[in-house]
């Protein structure tokens, strides 16, 4: 038990060497209020007078007081007090006038003359034989205005401070508060209280009891009944400033005080709860237990340590050696890694993988399938094709001549530039891809070649130049299939719509789109039958539906109104057989079997085969022909099909119409329908064709030259010393480990020594 204290000095001594702050070490703590007797506590445990005085905040910096005990034995034949400080392990101080200025010029040293508070201690050992072993903190006076020259904000200032110290667990707290101030205002016990809610480890302490109104006692106090601790309260009595001036013998002072607790009506029926001699010994008793309590999980939180620490040493690596062909083989084996390891990067297969975010081949995938797939499937390859660009394409490529079919060169004219609309996508994707790869190589390299910051950066270069030199012919080749795709478009592709199903689907679109309207006039005959009685009985199959002839006649009027607003001429003139024909054609406008498409066929292909469109004076047959009915005769009692009548209102209307406007439409959406088909075979193509291509000429070229291009350009006799000179500030902080290493053994030996 004797040798705890002494332990955790030692353990104290060896931490602050290196600033090492992580072992939180038991200690006691002093906290009060300014000007509330803390320091003539701490002398008065001490027995010599040695600390600064004076008006202000005195105490600047925190004081770790180490009180030592020794023997007659163990010292000279003399009893003098033996004072050391860390900062000067050589010095000896037996005068403590001496201690007193030697505590200002360091405290000077630090926090300057402007009254102003540093947190960096000060630590002196006392060695006494009239002392009880103890380490304790004295920490700066709480104060809460500052005054002359002290920083503005000293209050903040001190309450950091002193939270930093007892808020650690293995601190006990000693609240000093004065007896002629009241309880419930004791700045020390509301700091402690706010940390050590239970009072576990709070023991308060009652200074200048003599200088309380007569009739008042600290009784209540000190018994626990106003403010209950666990650890309870001691009374003290303070040299007053008058002694301090006149230097009168602390030992008087505690004599003193033993008399007036002795001979006090109240105070002598508490003498456990009284006087600086009870309070030294519970001190001790506590600080013992403490330590016993604490010290085996001490000692298991600093093997750990070690374990880090040589581990994180050995991250750090050796030396390099003075030799050449150390040196030499060294360079070779670090570049062989870093190759491996960025070619396992990309395969998958590195020892270590980030699990926050995708990276190496598993973005290459991403890339490549969710990225550049969206990016393609972006492009829409009429959005940008109106109408008019369509009719004038188709017009361009007929030259002078009146167009018969729509011809190939107006399919080929606006379906190239669509295709060229799929390159930024596909150069977005290489870029991508490159500058993964550049991520990739940023992450690749051991601890060991950090170590090394110039090889590092070259090696990086090397891995830089290798990827523009892959990058720009992967573009190009890119490029090259695009431009592949625009130079022959391919109509016989198994996978394009042709001539004859973009026809079969364009009539499927239009027939739906005329039964629609039709059902529509039919509806808005239906609402005016109460207006007008003389309807038109369409029939359907569950029932039939007047239609109104005028409604007809309106709706067919307002799209022959629509026609001329668009500038197309009024009706063409028809033939006495009741058939439309086109402008500067013979033939009819064919709708039926074999008339269908039949403009579209010979260019097309009907069937699979290109036809001969017969021009000559040849017989024409089976034309489809568009009637124009009696409506006021398909009358039918028993009623018919909505569909059928609808058709055959749909046919009206569509007579009714121009035959520009009907073939306008049917060309602008069979060429829209044709674009969009070979665009999907392309954009296929192009999304399967360019990852392959960046896979092949960047990802596995740079792959499979990486270690080759490391070697020739950084495995050179003349380069070798300066690649592998070390980061100075890698150095030190190897050198800071190593140090921090042997801290740590030190502390686990001197543990098990006490243990």
């Amino acid at each position: 038990m004797d040798k705890l204290i002494p332990t955790v000095n030692k353990l104290q001594d060896v931490f602050n060497t290196v600033g090492q702050d992580q072992i939180d070490l038991p200690q006691i703590v002093v906290v009060g209020s300014q000007s509330s007797g803390k320091s003539s506590v701490l002398e008065n445990l001490v027995g010599r007078d040695f600390l600064p005085r004076g008006s202000g905040i005195v105490t600047r910096r925190p004081l770790v007081l180490q009180l030592v005990n020794v023997s007659h034995s163990d010292g000279d034949a003399d009893t003098e007090a033996r004072a050391q400080f860390l900062h000067l392990p050589n010095q000896v101080f037996t005068d403590m006038s001496e201690v007193r200025r030697e505590i200002e010029r360091e405290t000077e040293r630090l926090a300057g003359s402007n009254k102003g508070i540093v947190k960096t201690p000060i630590h002196l050992r006392i060695s006494s034989p009239d002392v009880l072993s103890l380490t304790l903190v004295d920490l700066p006076g709480i104060t809460k205005i500052p005054v002359g020259d002290q920083p503005s904000d000293i209050e903040t200032q001190t309450r950091n401070l002193v939270y930093e110290y007892i808020s650690k667990p293995n601190s006990i707290i000693v609240a000093i508060s004065p007896a002629n101030v009241d309880i419930v205002n004791s700045e020390s016990l509301k700091f402690a209280r706010e940390v050590d809610p239970k009072g576990t480890r709070t023991i308060g302490v009652i200074t200048k009891i003599d200088l309380m109104d007569r009739g008042t006692n600290s009784l209540d106090i000190l018994t626990g009944r106003v403010y209950p601790l666990r650890l309870g309260f001691v009374g003290v009595i303070n040299r007053s400033q008058e002694d301090t001036l006149a230097s009168k013998p602390i030992a008087e002072s505690l004599r003193g005080e033993a008399e007036f607790f002795s001979g006090h009506a109240v105070y002598r029926t508490v003498q456990q709860h009284c006087g600086t001699a009870t309070l030294a010994r519970v001190l001790n008793q506590l600080l013992l237990q403490h330590i016993r309590d604490h010290l085996p999980s001490i000692k298991t939180k600093i093997n750990a340590l070690i374990s880090q620490t040589e581990h994180e040493l050995s991250s750090y690596g050796t030396a390099a050696g003075d030799g050449g062909m150390a040196k030499s083989s060294r360079l070779l084996k670090m570049l062989t890694v870093f190759a491996n390891e960025f070619s396992s990067s990309i395969d998958g297969s590195a020892h270590e993988m980030s699990t926050a975010e995708l990276c190496g081949g598993a973005r290459l995938y991403y890339i490549f399938n969710d990225i550049f797939a969206a990016g393609l499937d972006s492009v829409n390859p009429t959005a940008s094709l109106t109408n008019s660009d369509i009719r004038t394409a188709i017009r361009n490529s007929s030259g002078p001549r009146a167009s018969l079919f729509v011809p190939e060169i107006a399919f080929q004219l606006l379906v190239k530039p669509q295709i060229k609309s799929l390159e930024p996508p596909a150069q977005r994707c290489v870029q991508l891809a490159y500058e993964e790869l550049m991520k990739v190589g940023l992450s690749c390299g051991t601890n060991e070649m950090r170590r090394y910051p110039r090889l590092h950066a070259r090696a990086m270069q090397v891995v830089s130049d290798l990827l523009r030199e892959r990058v720009g012919p992967t573009a190009a080749y890119v490029a090259s299939l695009i431009a592949i795709e625009r130079a022959y478009i391919n109509t016989n592709h198994p996978d394009f719509i042709g001539g004859p199903g973009a026809i079969s689907d364009l009539q499927r679109k239009l027939d739906r789109r005329r039964r629609e309207s039709a059902r529509k006039v039919s509806r808005i005959a239906q609402r005016q039958k109460s207006v007008d009685g003389d309807a038109v009985m369409v029939g359907a199959e569950d029932g039939t539906e007047p239609v109104d002839p005028a409604e007809i006649d309106d709706s067919v009027d307002d799209v022959r109104s629509r026609s001329r607003i668009n500038g197309v001429l009024d009706d063409p003139p028809r033939t006495p057989s009741g058939t439309l024909r086109r402008p500067g054609s013979g033939s009819p406008l064919g709708s039926g079997p074999s008339g269908q498409g039949k403009f579209f066929n010979s260019f097309f292909g009907a069937n699979g085969r290109r036809d001969v469109l017969h021009m000559g004076d040849e017989p024409r047959v089976n034309h489809s022909v568009i009637p124009v009915p009696n409506r006021l005769s398909h009358v039918s009692g028993d009623g018919t099909a909505l569909d059928d009548d609808a058709a055959a209102l749909s046919t009206q209307l569509s007579a009714d119409l121009t035959v520009s406007e009907q073939r306008d439409e049917m060309e602008t959406s069979l060429i829209r329908s044709l674009i969009s088909s070979y665009f999907q075979i392309v954009r296929k193509s192009i999304q399967d064709l360019v990852p392959k291509a960046v896979m092949h000429l960047l990802v596995n070229e740079v792959c499979e030259n990486m270690q080759n291009r490391l070697v020739e350009v950084l495995y050179k006799d003349d380069l070798i010393d300066s690649l592998l000179q070390e980061d100075p500030a890698l150095v030190a902080e190897r050198d800071q480990r190593a140090a921090m290493l042997d801290v740590y053994k030190q502390a686990f030996a001197i543990i098990n020594e006490a243990m």
